[in-house]
């Protein structure tokens, strides 16, 4: 992407805590392939107040357009292992953006950030996303952020009353573009 950012990633913060409560208890918010029927709970207000909301086995990010600091969604990740050793191990990502921010490209920005981030921060080879066979936006949209179809996790998750198959994506730190 050689245009300027419209999105950037910033750790959420104690005035944050009811915004991210209203996004937990609101089923729009996170969309329909984001309902697993649990209840959202309250931001732990204190864990908000110790800091970043992420260490070394996962964190989330609150995407913020730039041009009005509009709070847009939020991103997380956390680990995952291909084998025992810690060269094995590899980030799990995932978005949500609210409705009226969806479709403007604001997921891909948002999800590339990402991915830069993770390999900045960290030693990981692999950052991967998986989404709903369904989710053709998503799809479009981790093909966009650089991100490669890798193949179907048939009936991988539980949701809605019956098993999804997901379609996985990843990106190499060796696929980034310098």
């Amino acid at each position: 992407m050689t245009d300027a950012p419209r999105v950037r990633l910033r750790d959420a913060t104690l005035a944050d805590a009811d915004m991210l409560d209203a996004w937990n208890t609101d089923p729009a918010a996170g969309g329909e392939f984001n309902d697993f029927g649990i209840p959202g709970e309250p931001v732990d207000r204190a864990v908000l107040a110790r800091g970043p909301l992420r260490n070394e086995r996962n964190g989330h990010l609150i995407v913020e357009r730039i041009a009005d600091g509009q709070a847009l969604g939020s991103v997380g990740w956390h680990k995952v292992r291909y084998g025992p050793n810690a060269e094995s191990e590899a980030w799990n990502m995932g978005i949500e953006l609210l409705p009226e921010a969806r479709g403007h490209g604001y997921g891909v920005e948002a999800q590339a950030q990402l991915a830069t981030f993770l390999f900045e921060h960290t030693s990981v080879n692999r950052v991967e996303a998986q989404t709903d066979i369904e989710n053709i936006a998503e799809q479009h949209a981790l093909d966009k952020a650089g991100f490669r179809r890798e193949g179907i996790a048939r009936g991988a998750q539980f949701r809605a009353g019956a098993y999804h198959d997901l379609v996985t994506y990843s990106i190499l730190r060796g696929d980034r573009q310098v």
